[in-house]
């Protein structure tokens, strides 16, 4: 009963402890969140960063999921097949990581991404 009250969100599976995580996510966080769509991070214990992402679009009520490994960040989507995310980039800019999780909300809203380069 408790997945029928919480929140769909984005989910953003982490390797380790989350609050480690939010400071270098949080242009990809604001990126998110300028487009109106929540997000939330989860501890999924996967060493390949593709399938960790898989993995959190799995548990994703929108669908959608996030990984991330130093600066190569993985986007991916539950109807794709496992190894063929949305997204798989290396950033170490943070006005593109904002645009990255912009995208990552977009994918939920249905809209155009917008260009990364």
């Amino acid at each position: 009963m408790a997945d029928t009250l919480e929140r769909p969100t984005i989910v953003i599976g982490v390797d380790g402890e989350a609050t480690v995580a939010q400071a270098q996510l949080q242009p990809l966080l604001n990126g998110i969140e300028e487009e109106q769509i929540p997000s939330s991070m989860q501890v999924i214990a996967v060493s390949d960063i593709v399938s960790r992402a898989y993995q959190a679009a799995l548990s994703s009520r929108l669908s959608v999921g996030i990984a991330y490994d130093n600066h190569r960040y993985v986007i991916h989507y539950k109807n794709l097949p496992e190894h063929e995310p949305l997204f798989d980039v290396t950033i170490d800019d943070a006005s593109k990581l904002r645009m990255l999780g912009a995208n990552a909300a977009r994918l939920v809203k249905g809209i155009p991404f917008k260009k990364l380069s």
